[in-house]
């Protein structure tokens, strides 16, 4: 008598569907072109950055004798000296300066800035007369480097969230609308299945973070922007534990999002509430970066703390026990909603027809 087949483990299992992910997916060519897209874009990025910030442009001004020590001590300006003030503005109306800077006795402050259309603004700020100004937080970054690394944080986390988690809803559908999942449930368990497919879309979009993070880390070395890449370490390294977790929480919320209906065309009416939830905190950041209170909650909102936990780190807003208290609120958050993904997964995947109601998947 032949022996019957061994039968499947359930890590055998996850790992035969987890496999099947990443080999479809890798054999994707618009998933390797946008791959490199992405990389090419961080690393220019990175590298336009450090080249603006050695080469700063400078303004052409002109300046009389006795104007001319007020400009030493500012940077950024190409000074052309000139005899007088006739001499100055022929400069500005023929549109070899942008400005000129003269002396004049009659003004309260000395000197006079003459231009074409309009004085340039930063000249305008750097001759002015400002109080002195004591900071609390000497060495707190200005806010363009907020925004900017919540553009990043936040643009990283959700197209990742985007091109990792929309796929498992589609394919979900795709599997119920051509009865394969079908025979895929006749060999391996429902919550076995989406697990296989949830553990291989990470992986994915993992590796792609690293690859992110490995370019963009070459990119500051080459120009030089080391003092950045330094400060970045510890808030890069907290980026990738909650992406990890957020974004186990939300492949769980796409498959069970696809499972609940039958056709492609249905598939958005059930995604739209899974990618308010990966949209939302992007936004979020980028309207409240400014803001400590706002941010500090969104630090430990699963959905929201991959963005806004490590850049409240990168500002030592936060304390040491900040991260690990919202990593653990994460973790919880994934049990939860593992857990009902999965029961909507497993009751909703062979019901056909019109698109199952959320209470119904619960119930099963």
């Amino acid at each position: 008598m032949n022996a019957s087949p061994a039968a499947v483990s359930s890590a055998q299992g996850i790992w035969l569907v987890a496999e099947r992910e990443l080999s479809t997916k890798l054999r994707s060519k618009a998933y390797l072109i946008s791959t490199g897209i992405l990389l090419l874009i961080v690393l220019a990025g990175v590298i336009w950055a450090g080249v603006s910030s050695a080469n700063p442009s400078s303004t052409p001004v002109a300046a009389t004798a006795g104007a001319a020590p007020a400009l030493e001590d500012l940077g950024g300006y190409d000074v052309t000296e000139v005899g007088d003030r006739d001499a100055a503005a022929a400069l500005v109306e023929s549109g070899e300066v942008d400005a000129a800077v003269v002396d004049d006795a009659s003004s309260a402050t000395g000197i006079v800035i003459i231009a074409d259309e309009e004085a340039p603004q930063g000249l305008l700020m750097a001759l002015s007369v400002t109080p002195e100004v004591e900071l609390l937080s000497p060495d707190a970054a200005p806010g363009p480097l907020r925004y900017l690394l919540g553009i990043a944080f936040g643009l990283v986390f959700m197209m990742a969230a985007m091109m990792f988690g929309t796929p498992i809803a589609t394919s979900v559908v795709e599997e119920k609308q051509t009865r394969v999942i079908e025979i895929l449930l006749s060999s391996i368990p429902a919550r076995v299945l989406l697990a296989g497919k949830v553990i291989g879309n990470t992986i994915l979009a993992i590796s792609q973070i690293l690859l992110l993070v490995a370019v963009g880390t070459v990119g500051l070395i080459v120009t030089g922007q080391t003092e950045i890449l330094a400060g970045l370490g510890g808030p890069v390294v907290w980026f990738a534990v909650f992406f990890l977790f957020g974004f186990i929480l939300l492949a769980a919320m796409f498959a069970a999002a696809g499972s609940m209906v039958s056709r492609q065309e249905d598939v958005g009416a059930t995604m739209t509430p899974v990618m308010y939830l990966t949209m939302i905190p992007y936004f979020l950041v980028i309207f409240f970066g400014d803001n400590p209170v706002v941010m500090t909650v969104l630090s430990y909102v699963p959905f929201s703390a991959p963005v806004g936990m490590p850049i409240r780190l990168f500002f030592n807003e936060a304390e040491w026990w900040e991260p690990l208290l919202s990593l653990v609120i994460m973790l919880v958050a994934c049990v939860v909603v593992i857990a009902l993904g999965a029961k909507i997964y497993e009751n909703s995947l062979l019901k056909m027809g019109a698109r199952v109601k959320f209470r119904e998947a619960l119930r099963g």
